[in-house]
Protein backbone atom coordinates (compact mmCIF):
# COMPACT_ATOMS: atom_id res chain seq x y z
CA UNK A 1 0.00 0.00 0.00
CA UNK A 2 1.38 3.41 -1.04
CA UNK A 3 2.20 5.88 1.74
CA UNK A 4 1.65 9.40 0.46
CA UNK A 5 0.18 12.50 2.09
CA UNK A 6 -2.81 14.39 0.72
CA UNK A 7 -4.30 17.58 2.15
CA UNK A 8 -7.92 17.05 3.32
CA UNK A 9 -9.20 19.28 0.49
CA UNK A 10 -7.33 17.36 -2.24
CA UNK A 11 -9.25 14.90 -4.43
CA UNK A 12 -7.11 11.82 -5.14
CA UNK A 13 -8.84 9.23 -7.33
CA UNK A 14 -5.71 7.51 -8.67
CA UNK A 15 -4.44 4.31 -7.10
CA UNK A 16 -0.97 4.94 -8.55
CA UNK A 17 0.71 7.41 -6.17
CA UNK A 18 4.26 6.69 -4.97
CA UNK A 19 5.52 6.62 -1.40
CA UNK A 20 6.61 9.93 0.06
CA UNK A 21 4.59 12.05 -2.37
CA UNK A 22 2.69 15.06 -1.01
CA UNK A 23 -0.46 16.41 -2.66
CA UNK A 24 -1.46 19.85 -1.41
CA UNK A 25 -4.74 21.75 -0.98
CA UNK A 26 -7.41 21.71 -3.68
CA UNK A 27 -5.37 19.55 -6.04
CA UNK A 28 -7.25 16.94 -8.09
CA UNK A 29 -5.53 13.74 -9.30
CA UNK A 30 -7.89 11.72 -11.49
CA UNK A 31 -8.15 7.95 -11.81
CA UNK A 32 -5.68 6.73 -14.44
CA UNK A 33 -2.95 9.26 -13.62
CA UNK A 34 0.38 7.94 -12.34
CA UNK A 35 2.61 9.82 -9.88
CA UNK A 36 5.97 8.49 -8.72
CA UNK A 37 7.70 8.55 -5.34
CA UNK A 38 8.76 11.65 -3.42
CA UNK A 39 6.87 14.14 -5.59
CA UNK A 40 5.39 17.43 -4.50
CA UNK A 41 2.08 18.40 -6.15
CA UNK A 42 1.19 22.01 -5.27
CA UNK A 43 -2.11 23.69 -4.44
CA UNK A 44 -4.77 23.85 -7.16
CA UNK A 45 -3.08 21.38 -9.52
CA UNK A 46 -5.13 19.16 -11.83
CA UNK A 47 -3.73 15.86 -13.15
CA UNK A 48 -5.78 14.16 -15.87
CA UNK A 49 -5.97 10.41 -16.66
CA UNK A 50 -3.08 9.29 -18.85
CA UNK A 51 -0.54 11.63 -17.26
CA UNK A 52 2.69 10.03 -16.05
CA UNK A 53 4.85 11.79 -13.45
CA UNK A 54 8.19 10.22 -12.51
CA UNK A 55 9.90 10.07 -9.12
CA UNK A 56 11.09 13.24 -7.41
CA UNK A 57 9.12 15.77 -9.48
CA UNK A 58 8.14 19.17 -8.10
CA UNK A 59 4.97 20.64 -9.56
CA UNK A 60 4.24 24.09 -8.19
CA UNK A 61 0.82 25.65 -7.63
CA UNK A 62 -1.78 26.08 -10.34
CA UNK A 63 -0.63 23.55 -12.94
CA UNK A 64 -2.91 21.48 -15.16
CA UNK A 65 -1.41 18.37 -16.70
CA UNK A 66 -3.47 16.90 -19.51
CA UNK A 67 -3.60 13.40 -20.97
CA UNK A 68 -0.48 12.66 -22.99
CA UNK A 69 1.93 14.60 -20.76
CA UNK A 70 4.86 12.60 -19.38
CA UNK A 71 7.29 14.05 -16.85
CA UNK A 72 10.35 11.92 -16.25
CA UNK A 73 12.11 11.84 -12.86
CA UNK A 74 13.29 15.02 -11.18
CA UNK A 75 11.38 17.46 -13.39
CA UNK A 76 10.57 20.91 -11.96
CA UNK A 77 7.38 22.63 -13.14
CA UNK A 78 7.09 26.23 -11.96
CA UNK A 79 3.75 27.84 -11.11
CA UNK A 80 1.09 28.18 -13.81
CA UNK A 81 2.88 26.40 -16.65
CA UNK A 82 0.48 25.73 -19.53
CA UNK A 83 0.51 22.30 -21.21
CA UNK A 84 -1.52 21.39 -24.30
CA UNK A 85 -2.34 18.08 -25.96
CA UNK A 86 -4.14 18.97 -29.19
CA UNK A 87 -2.42 20.88 -32.00
CA UNK A 88 -5.69 21.88 -33.72
CA UNK A 89 -8.29 22.03 -30.95
CA UNK A 90 -12.01 22.26 -31.57
CA UNK A 91 -14.99 21.48 -29.39
CA UNK A 92 -15.71 17.79 -29.86
CA UNK A 93 -19.41 18.74 -29.83
CA UNK A 94 -19.06 20.82 -32.99
CA UNK A 95 -20.62 18.66 -35.74
CA UNK A 96 -17.90 19.60 -38.24
CA UNK A 97 -15.15 18.36 -35.88
CA UNK A 98 -16.86 15.39 -34.24
CA UNK A 99 -15.27 12.75 -36.51
CA UNK A 100 -11.78 13.97 -35.59
CA UNK A 101 -12.47 13.18 -31.94
CA UNK A 102 -13.78 9.65 -32.53
CA UNK A 103 -10.40 8.18 -31.52
CA UNK A 104 -7.46 9.52 -29.53
CA UNK A 105 -4.94 8.84 -32.28
CA UNK A 106 -6.67 11.48 -34.43
CA UNK A 107 -6.10 14.36 -32.01
CA UNK A 108 -3.95 13.45 -28.98
CA UNK A 109 -0.45 14.92 -29.29
CA UNK A 110 1.92 13.80 -26.55
CA UNK A 111 4.59 15.79 -24.73
CA UNK A 112 7.60 14.40 -22.87
CA UNK A 113 9.69 16.39 -20.41
CA UNK A 114 12.88 14.44 -19.81
CA UNK A 115 14.78 13.85 -16.59
CA UNK A 116 15.93 16.87 -14.63
CA UNK A 117 14.42 19.52 -16.93
CA UNK A 118 12.93 22.73 -15.47
CA UNK A 119 9.98 24.72 -16.76
CA UNK A 120 9.79 28.32 -15.57
CA UNK A 121 6.67 30.06 -14.27
CA UNK A 122 4.05 30.80 -16.89
CA UNK A 123 5.79 28.92 -19.71
CA UNK A 124 3.54 27.62 -22.50
CA UNK A 125 4.41 24.13 -23.75
CA UNK A 126 2.75 23.25 -27.06
CA UNK A 127 1.94 19.60 -27.73
CA UNK A 128 3.85 16.95 -29.65
CA UNK A 129 7.35 17.82 -28.50
CA UNK A 130 10.16 16.71 -26.22
CA UNK A 131 12.07 18.83 -23.73
CA UNK A 132 15.51 17.29 -23.25
CA UNK A 133 17.29 16.22 -20.08
CA UNK A 134 18.32 19.08 -17.77
CA UNK A 135 16.99 21.68 -20.24
CA UNK A 136 15.74 24.94 -18.77
CA UNK A 137 12.70 26.78 -20.13
CA UNK A 138 12.63 30.41 -18.98
CA UNK A 139 9.60 31.96 -17.31
CA UNK A 140 6.97 32.99 -19.85
CA UNK A 141 8.62 31.21 -22.79
CA UNK A 142 6.39 29.73 -25.50
CA UNK A 143 7.88 26.38 -26.54
CA UNK A 144 6.87 25.43 -30.09
CA UNK A 145 9.54 22.83 -30.93
CA UNK A 146 11.78 20.24 -29.29
CA UNK A 147 14.33 21.54 -26.78
CA UNK A 148 17.78 19.88 -26.73
CA UNK A 149 19.27 18.49 -23.53
CA UNK A 150 20.87 21.18 -21.32
CA UNK A 151 19.57 24.02 -23.55
CA UNK A 152 18.39 27.29 -22.04
CA UNK A 153 15.42 28.56 -24.07
CA UNK A 154 13.51 31.81 -23.72
CA UNK A 155 11.15 34.11 -25.57
CA UNK A 156 8.13 33.74 -27.84
CA UNK A 157 8.71 31.55 -29.70
CA UNK A 158 11.34 30.04 -27.39
CA UNK A 159 14.85 29.99 -28.82
CA UNK A 160 18.08 28.56 -27.44
CA UNK A 161 20.17 31.23 -25.74
CA UNK A 162 22.79 29.10 -24.01
CA UNK A 163 23.45 25.96 -22.03
CA UNK A 164 22.90 24.97 -18.40
CA UNK A 165 24.67 22.53 -16.11
CA UNK A 166 22.92 19.67 -14.32
CA UNK A 167 22.89 21.88 -11.22
CA UNK A 168 20.96 24.61 -13.08
CA UNK A 169 23.70 27.23 -13.47
CA UNK A 170 24.21 28.89 -16.86
CA UNK A 171 27.46 27.77 -18.46
CA UNK A 172 29.99 30.23 -19.90
CA UNK A 173 32.03 28.67 -22.70
CA UNK A 174 35.51 29.67 -23.76
CA UNK A 175 37.21 27.87 -26.64
CA UNK A 176 34.50 25.21 -26.58
CA UNK A 177 34.83 24.36 -22.89
CA UNK A 178 33.11 25.41 -19.66
CA UNK A 179 33.59 24.68 -15.97
CA UNK A 180 30.71 24.98 -13.51
CA UNK A 181 30.91 26.07 -9.88
CA UNK A 182 29.51 22.63 -8.97
CA UNK A 183 32.78 21.13 -10.37
CA UNK A 184 31.33 19.58 -13.54
CA UNK A 185 33.17 20.37 -16.78
CA UNK A 186 31.63 20.55 -20.25
CA UNK A 187 32.64 20.74 -23.90
CA UNK A 188 30.77 21.73 -27.04
CA UNK A 189 29.55 18.81 -29.12
CA UNK A 190 27.95 18.36 -32.53
CA UNK A 191 24.38 18.44 -31.16
CA UNK A 192 24.79 20.24 -27.84
CA UNK A 193 27.21 19.77 -24.98
CA UNK A 194 28.96 16.82 -23.34
CA UNK A 195 30.25 16.26 -19.84
CA UNK A 196 34.04 15.95 -19.60
CA UNK A 197 34.98 13.20 -17.16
Amino acid sequence: MSRYRAHPTAIVESASIGDGTTIWAFAHVMKGASIGKDCNIGDHCFVEPGVSIGDGCVIKNGNMLWEGVTLEGGVFVGPHVFFTNDLYPRSRHLPEAASRYAGRKDWLAKTRVKRGASLGAGAVILADLTIGEFAMVAAGAVVTKDVPAHALVLGNPARARGWVCRCGRVLRFSKGKASCACSLRWKSAKHGIENIR
